[in-house]
């Protein structure tokens, strides 16, 4: 069997316990239309079109999660993510070093910033998390950001004041007041993000794949942003389609195509596609583009 022939549309609701089935189909004698795998990356991809240099998979049948990726592609996958990260946390560790004592020597306070993100779904089919509204489900706030996806600590140099999310996380718009002065460098060549690279190394992000969000958003975004709880079905990235042809996303119309092409991503991912994603990224990273 190759990627091509691979068929992963699972029935909705398939190994979910009967309570979450009782909560998403009440009881009724006409039911509602299930939500289709088919049906989502049709709304998405209205929105996008693939990039010429992207390798297109012939797959029978929509893909909705990491699981409908063959095993070969997911121990490739990682096996590269392992070598790259490697690889580029030795040969940048004297920039990091020098990006560490700029930070420090231009700016009061921490030389690393973290925060929580929320990294890839795995709790259950991906369309069920979409289907499944956040405010239908009950329990502490902490059991409801899981159910978006699994949160993760990610690492990146400080950009900005110290004093920047006191009223919580904002996002980042051009020419923007908090952003030290040794910041405005680092994001163009994106060397605040070279500390997640521990992230990919230790399982929690991939070098390809969606870039992670923060759980403050994430109400809000699948609210107000059609199925982008199905991006959740694939691991975070620290690069990916997205940005390389949309850059920095801050405004719902740049969400809605961040979207659209991490979902052509899950329909095409594979190896050879990785590759072409990582080279593409390094003009990127030497022009600065989508950087804020």
């Amino acid at each position: 069997m190759n990627e091509s022939t691979l068929s992963c549309t699972p029935a909705l609701g398939q190994g979910l316990p009967q309570s979450d089935a009782v909560t998403l189909w009440p009881v009724r004698r006409e039911r509602l239309p299930p939500v289709t795998s088919e049906s989502l990356l049709a709304q998405e991809l209205a929105t996008v079109l693939p990039p010429p240099w992207l390798r297109q998979l012939n797959l029978p049948n929509s893909r909705t999660n990491v699981r409908c990726l063959l095993p070969r592609t997911r121990v490739a996958k990682r096996v590269l993510d392992i070598v790259v990260a490697l690889t580029l946390l030795i040969a940048t560790t004297p920039l990091m070093l020098l990006a560490a004592i700029i930070v420090k020597l231009t700016s009061r306070g921490p030389i690393f910033f973290s925060q929580t993100r929320v990294g890839l779904n795995s709790r259950y089919d991906s369309t069920m998390a979409a289907a499944k509204q956040p405010q239908e489900m009950e329990g502490p706030c902490r059991r409801q950001q899981a159910a978006y996806g699994r949160p993760f600590r990610i690492y990146k140099f400080r950009t900005m004041r110290v004093d920047s999310d006191a009223g919580g996380p904002q996002q980042v718009k051009a020419g923007d007041a908090r952003i030290i002065p040794a910041g405005r460098w680092l994001r163009k060549l994106r060397i605040d993000e070279l500390p997640q690279l521990v992230n990919v190394l230790r399982g929690e992000m991939s070098m390809v794949g969606p870039r992670p969000e923060c759980i403050e958003y994430m109400e809000e975004l699948s609210a107000k942003v059609p199925n982008y709880l199905q991006r959740l079905g694939l691991k975070p990235g620290l690069t990916g389609i997205a940005q390389i042809e949309a850059g920095y996303a801050n405004d719902l119309e740049s969400y809605r195509r961040k979207v659209g092409y991490d979902l052509v991503y899950l329909q095409n991912c594979c190896l050879s596609n990785d590759l072409r994603v990582l080279a593409r990224t390094v003009r990127v990273v030497l022009t600065g583009f989508g950087a804020l």
